[in-house]
């Protein structure tokens, strides 16, 4: 049941797929197993199909939903990408990824730009501090444009939590800037590679390689020693304590994942999305598991 399992996980972000999608976000060995597990589907009344697309609820506006947000994301990608280059710009920055949800290829009027960033080693909270300044400072606090919510440094690629919702995230990035580290990110998270077989490959070759400006080269140059590595511990402690006091509400496995704050990693999810979607997949597999005798694994965060 490779189809229905990633029709069930799009469509609680309420998009409808394609066959080729289906196909491209599954395990499926080939297009006609996908093909003929739809028909199947179909039959049952498991899924439905409006106009090509497929989803788990019978609900042709999704479709419509889904259109109109494809033509958005077409429109404001050109900004996005403006946007990521500013950001490469700064200190310590050395790649920079479109994620979330317009890295699928969807965008709305409440939508965001989302950012995952990777930096050089120890110097993380330095790189995340000055453009979580520059927000603050210059955007007047705006996340609509501007949400670097995901860093990572490049002495600690690999991504931790391995599921299917990081799977499909990692799957999905757009990235903008940085082409050999983001290479070396998608070589230390080929674990992810097998959620996905079927997908096409991402080119590298259009990525661009980050060009810092005269007062990042120079902010480098001044904290490259050990002053500079003073100034980062003390921002991560200044950060996590700050974190604690907005989101103690949080139970400590949940700030843990969303809230993760390393030497080489720095979340900020407080909503905690990933265990969310991964609770509500499950559920969802257990309701059609129940309702049509079938049997689908189980994800877990």
């Amino acid at each position: 049941m490779s189809a229905l399992k990633t029709i069930l996980y799009f469509s609680l972000f309420k998009y409808p797929l394609t066959r080729t999608e289906i196909f491209q976000f599954s395990d499926s060995e080939s297009q006609q197993d996908v093909d003929k597990e739809i028909e199947t589907l179909l039959e049952k009344g498991v899924i439905y199909n409006f106009d090509g697309f497929y989803v788990d609820v019978n609900d042709p506006d999704r479709v419509e939903r889904r259109l109109k947000g494809n033509e958005m994301a077409r429109k404001i990608m050109p900004k996005a990408v403006r946007v990521s280059r500013k950001i490469a710009k700064f200190p310590y920055i050395e790649s920079v990824s479109l994620s979330g949800a317009l890295s699928k290829g969807y965008y709305d009027d409440e939508g965001d730009f989302d950012f995952f960033i990777i930096t050089k080693p120890n110097r993380l909270w330095i790189a995340r501090t000055l453009l979580v300044l520059y927000k603050k400072i210059f955007l007047l606090n705006s996340k609509k444009y501007f949400c670097v919510n995901y860093f990572i440094s490049t002495d600690s690629l690999e991504i931790s939590e391995k599921n299917l919702f990081t799977a499909t995230e990692i799957a999905t990035l757009i990235p903008l800037y940085g082409k050999t580290v983001f290479e070396n990110f998608l070589s230390a998270n080929s674990w992810a590679k097998p959620y996905f077989p079927n997908k096409p490959i991402f080119k590298t070759s259009t990525i661009r390689e980050t060009r810092k400006s005269w007062i990042s080269e120079f902010t480098q140059n001044a904290l490259n020693g050990s002053i500079g590595l003073k100034l980062d511990n003390y921002l991560q402690r200044l950060t996590i304590k700050k974190w604690i006091r907005k989101f103690g509400h949080l139970a400590k496995a949940d700030f843990n994942i969303a809230m993760k704050s390393t030497r080489h990693v720095s979340k900020h999810h407080p909503q905690n999305y990933q265990n969310k979607v991964i609770k509500r997949l499950h559920e969802r597999y257990t309701e059609v598991i129940q309702q049509y005798n079938l049997n689908l694994p189980e994800e877990h965060a």
